[in-house]
């Protein structure tokens, strides 16, 4: 495993939440820790994608796993990373309506 720091941490962050799927995972672990059946439930995605998300969160080290029982249950890496996405979510951005679309996917 590595340590990374600066720049190829927010590399690593802004690659796990440019998908939306992801993003909504981290806002839901931000809250609490979760079941990956429950997040897709709760997510409206199926097991399967939901495991493939999870795997890429872990690979980005924002995620972990937790086992509980014969399950595990996710919750994020670092607790600060709750208060960081909180603080992001309080952010105003002013977008151009031509380049972004309205779930943030870039246009051009």
């Amino acid at each position: 495993m590595r340590i990374l720091t600066d720049a190829p941490v927010l590399a690593r962050f802004g690659y796990a939440v440019s998908d939306p799927t992801r993003a909504r995972v981290l806002l839901a672990l931000a809250d609490a820790s979760s079941y990956p059946s429950d997040l897709a439930d709760s997510i409206g995605v199926t097991r399967q994608k939901m495991s493939n998300h999870l795997t890429c969160l872990r690979g980005c080290g924002l995620v972990v796993a937790v086992p509980d029982g014969r399950r595990s249950r996710y919750e994020l890496a670092d607790t600060r990373l709750g208060s960081a996405i909180r603080d992001l979510i309080g952010v105003v951005l002013a977008v151009d309506p031509g380049c972004c679309a309205p779930d943030g996917a870039c246009l051009k």
